[in-house]
């Protein structure tokens, strides 16, 4: 096996949660006043701390209103939004593989961690994970470098020369070089071609099928 500890993204990575995150994004706007977005344009938010994002969203640095608007997002969100999700098709057949081959699964998320881990249990993840970190509801956490760091600290010092860091989005690459772990990026979330193209992960996985084959040879 070419690693032994798997960090995995979650949006995007392991599950598709396009649909409850951005109509969170649209109930926050719309209780604020703002022009609602179509989902489709909202693709950009799934990745990034919801802040920075309510930041370019709302045009201001302002942080009451901008702990105003993540606080109203997340009371859709962990209402209806949670579960308004989708495993990829094949990630719970390749979770299991490879939890028999021996690897151990780490989940580095910005998600809130209460969410990520009510999430991974709806959809019976859960179980396939030693580690579930994310970042708190005050804030802490929050970028995709600091929660990976976190993850590491709980990892067997002796394997982390075989960690790899797996997602879809340039946070996830930046996040590993950060931490000196190699990074896998898969086509099939959120981050565009381009954007993974600049960021030059050190493997690309197009498919859940393609992903498998990369960690099991």
């Amino acid at each position: 096996m070419r690693y032994d500890i798997l960090l995995w993204d979650l949006d995007g990575t392991l599950t598709d949660s396009k649909e409850g995150i951005t109509r969170s994004v649209q109930y926050a706007l719309s209780q604020l006043g703002y022009p609602i977005p179509k989902a489709d344009d909202l693709e950009w938010v799934i990745g990034p701390s919801l802040k920075e994002s309510f930041k370019i969203l709302l045009e201001t640095q302002n942080d009451a209103l901008l702990n105003e608007a993540v606080l109203t997002y997340r009371r859709r969100f962990q209402e209806i939004g949670l579960y308004e999700n989708e495993v990829y098709s094949g990630i719970p057949e390749l979770l299991l593989q490879l939890r028999e081959k021996g690897c151990k699964h780490f989940l580095a998320t910005s998600k809130p961690r209460i969410f990520a881990e009510k999430i991974l249990q709806h959809f019976l993840l859960a179980e396939y994970f030693d580690v579930i970190m994310g970042s708190e509801l005050n804030g802490q956490l929050a970028e995709k470098e600091t929660v990976i760091k976190e993850v590491l600290k709980k990892a067997p010092k002796a394997s982390l020369s075989k960690a790899v860091m797996i997602g879809d989005r340039k946070y996830d690459v930046y996040g590993a070089r950060e931490n000196k772990i190699d990074v896998i990026a898969v086509g099939y979330g959120y981050g565009t071609a381009e954007e993974l193209q600049v960021a030059k992960p050190d493997f690309f996985a197009p498919n859940v099928e393609s992903l498998g084959k990369l960690l099991l040879s």
